[in-house]
């Protein structure tokens, strides 16, 4: 086999699953880092661990490639999107949709290390998933089916670490899912003017000059979410002063989106890394100081 073309297949490949942009990778992760340390008191299982962080990667590339798939006619229209090797014809539907297969068994395969609970689960998270790229032909919300995709993985891991998934745990899913929708709508305003060409639908094309005023009011929802998980398990300062700063982080990114700027909308959405970061901080320091 020319080791040449090894290479160059390695090399979309790796581009197709978005390996060399990782913010997806850990705006994927902080919500089931948040679920596990919730969910163990801090002291999570080191195979669970392991598991979520080694899912998270996985899916996550999946995720890209399906979605990749999905946009084939799409992504060669949109300027930000063109350049990516399926639409550029550098890798082939068919090559997607085996790599895809692969990611999916080879996250499976680790999720098989783990209880029959989260056995089960994975299989709404795998449909969930598969589908989330589709739904941008058929609704307004695919940014919300998002959401109730990325989100899995928070009763998941409840599952995982206690075998049940109690209150606090769906309190923390909703918080992610919203949260989801509203990083993925300033990812989508970057968007806005080529899904309109095309035909796509968005959140962002949905709620039109509300948009900000929307997302606004959803990140008032989150803040008021996770302050609600700190009451349900008797969380200390650090962990409210976590959201606090998360809080702080929601007002600057309505400062990046005031005006529809595509950069500054793009920067908006790189800078919820932060606020799923301080987040997880807080909640790893106040179960460390117990």
């Amino acid at each position: 086999m020319d080791k040449a073309w090894v290479w160059d297949r390695a090399q979309q490949y790796w581009l197709l699953g978005r390996f060399d942009k990782p913010i997806g990778i850990f705006i994927l992760l902080w919500p089931a880092l948040w679920a596990l340390w919730v969910a163990s008191d801090g002291k999570p299982d080191l195979l669970v661990l392991t598991v979520f962080c080694l899912g998270v990667v996985l899916m996550r590339a999946a995720g890209c490639v399906i979605n990749d798939y999905a946009d084939r006619d799409f992504d060669p229209h949109v300027e930000r999107t063109k350049q990516r090797p399926i639409a550029a014809g550098r890798v082939l539907p068919k090559e997607a949709l085996w790599l895809f297969a692969v990611l999916c068994l080879v996250a499976f395969s680790l999720v098989c290390l783990l209880n029959v609970y989260t056995i089960m689960l994975s299989f709404v998270g795998a449909f969930l998933a598969a589908s989330y790229p589709f739904m941008k032909r058929y609704t307004q919300l695919p940014q919300a089916y998002l959401g109730i995709a990325f989100g899995w993985a928070v009763p998941m891991a409840f599952a995982a670490q206690t075998n049940h998934i109690p209150l606090v745990a769906w309190v923390l899913y909703a918080a992610v899912v919203l949260w989801a929708l509203v990083y993925d709508t300033m990812y989508a305003m970057v968007d806005k003017g080529d899904d309109l060409k095309i035909g796509v639908k968005s959140t962002a094309i949905l709620f039109g000059d509300y948009d900000r005023h929307i997302m606004a009011v959803l990140q008032i929802i989150i803040v008021g979410l996770l302050l609600a998980v700190g009451q349900l398990q008797g969380l200390g300062w650090v962990y409210y002063w976590g959201v606090l700063v998360a809080a702080g982080f929601s007002v600057y990114q309505q400062t990046l989106i005031f005006n529809r700027d595509k950069v500054l909308c793009f920067k908006a959405f790189l800078n919820n890394n932060w606020f799923g970061l301080v987040v997880f901080v807080g909640l790893a320091i106040d179960y460390g100081l117990r």
